[in-house]
């Protein structure tokens, strides 16, 4: 679900051909946008917003990969936001999982009435509000965009049958399966262990097998859903890879671009080929290394996940600043001179004085972050928060603070030695760990009691990073 649209798109950037147009646009369908809220939040004028939505409904001829009936309510079971930056070589996925406890705001059933807001439900209960075979993904988008603050640009839902369709057209997709799965870790009510569906370890999947791998949850690493997202966004660049290996000629180029647009619906905005043929010209200079993933900052609550604030809050902020939230430069800031303050001996004293920090990890060191917090608290810091960084390669150690707080960022320097600093908006300063830090500090304490956010960068190698747990 995730990876057919991050393909699709990578079939239109580089398709663009005009003898192709009619064939897609009979392809596409279009979901009314009459149940789109009338409050919507303002454009924030800094780059695109597109909500991506992999649906499981069993409608046209969906029952037939991913069982069930046909008139089976449409569910949502993966979802996330895609940034695109104003430069327009940088973009960010969002995942929310679907366990995400949200208030669901009023959006509109089958006769053209209202509900009201349902709060503390479900993120994937706003799709089958209506109870309809097909979703409701104008009540997703209402509910993202409540939730964010931001306005979508655009809605695209996917489902089963193009994204298995998609993988056969390309030849297979190699994937690195954490552990052998076998029939019963897919289906949990079988009785019995039943067959071997993959062996642990690289593999090429296609079609129905391919779509089992990206659904399966239960039975493989922790079992989460939190693993299964990691799982999908290591497919979504999988398959992209592939897509570029395989080379679109015209003798190739219809076939897929055909598979990918029949598991396309999506707002009226892009319900014609050259609409989303423009839109996806648009992506052209985003490079693997330039897209990243990233999982809304969460933690459990019980049996279900809650958002982690005020870094949740700060997230949607820096999409609506457009600016990056790992310190890497998108065009908009430079960082500033590396500081070149030695850190004290650790005897020695630092003021921090409550001077808040929020520390991320930048590294795939294990609990990192928690290490340079407790260094932080020794100094006198107040500490505001824990977690992952967007992406796992941060060579030196980053240090953003807004303008007004760069002598406060100075004094946070002067505990990590070869920091750079990065002046940003925004309203409190933020350490991203990197490389160097990981090998003074070495290995840490599990991350698993910090706020979490799973990341991973669009080139990373296959079989890293696969589960949460």
């Amino acid at each position: 679900m995730l990876a057919v649209t991050g393909s699709s798109l990578l079939v239109l950037i580089t398709a663009g051909l005009g003898w192709i147009y009619l064939s897609l646009t009979g392809n596409i369908d279009i979901f009314n946008g009459d149940g789109l809220s009338n409050n919507r939040p303002r454009a924030a004028g800094g780059g695109e917003n597109v909500l991506v939505i992999g649906s499981d409904g069993r409608v046209n001829g969906n029952d037939a990969l991913g069982g069930g009936n046909k008139d089976d309510v449409g569910r949502s079971d993966t979802a996330f936001l895609l940034h695109i930056y104003a430069d327009h070589r940088h973009a960010l996925a969002v995942s929310i999982p679907r366990d995400t406890l949200v208030t669901i705001p009023p959006c509109q059933l089958p006769d053209g009435s209202w509900t009201q807001p349902q709060a503390n439900t479900m993120f994937n209960a706003a799709y089958s509000v209506g109870q309809t075979a097909k979703g409701n993904p104008a009540c997703t988008q209402n509910t993202v965009e409540q939730l964010t603050g931001l306005r979508m640009d655009h809605t695209v839902v996917v489902d089963f049958k193009g994204f298995a369709r998609m993988t056969e057209v390309v030849g297979g997709v190699t994937v690195c399966v954490p552990q052998d799965v076998y029939q019963k870790d897919l289906s949990p009510r079988r009785a019995t262990r039943g067959l071997l569906l993959f062996h642990k370890g690289e593999q090429t999947l296609s079609g129905q097998q391919a779509l089992d791998y990206v659904r399966i949850r239960h039975g493989i690493g922790d079992g989460s859903d939190i693993g299964r997202i990691k799982r999908q966004q290591a497919f979504v660049a999988a398959l992209i890879k592939k897509v570029k290996s395989v080379g679109l000629t015209p003798a190739n180029l219809l076939p897929l671009a055909d598979a990918a647009t029949k598991s396309l619906t999506v707002d009226p905005g892009l319900g014609t080929a050259d609409k989303l043929i423009s839109f996806a010209m648009s992506l052209k200079g985003i490079d693997l290394q330039n897209a990243r993933f990233v999982t809304v900052p969460w933690h459990y609550d019980g049996a279900r996940v809650a958002l982690v604030q005020p870094d949740t809050d700060e997230l949607w902020t820096a999409l609506k600043q457009d600016r990056p939230i790992n310190g890497k430069n998108t065009g908009h800031a430079k960082p500033e001179p590396r500081a070149t303050t030695d850190p004290p001996s650790p005897e020695a004293t630092v003021a921090g004085n409550g001077i808040t920090v929020a520390v991320y990890n930048g590294t795939t060191t294990s609990g990192l972050a928690s290490t340079a917090a407790h260094a932080l608290t020794r100094h006198g810091f107040a500490v505001t928060g824990t977690g992952n960084a967007a992406r796992t390669d941060q060579a030196a150690t980053l240090i953003q603070h807004p303008p007004a707080l760069k002598t406060q960022a100075q004094q946070v320097a002067r505990l990590f030695p070869g920091a750079q600093l990065q002046s940003v908006t925004g309203q409190r300063i933020s350490v991203i760990l990197g490389q160097t830090y990981s090998a003074s500090a070495g290995p840490a304490s599990s991350p698993h009691t910090s706020p979490t956010t799973n990341t991973r960068s669009a080139d990373d190698d296959l079989c890293s990073d696969l589960s949460y747990g």
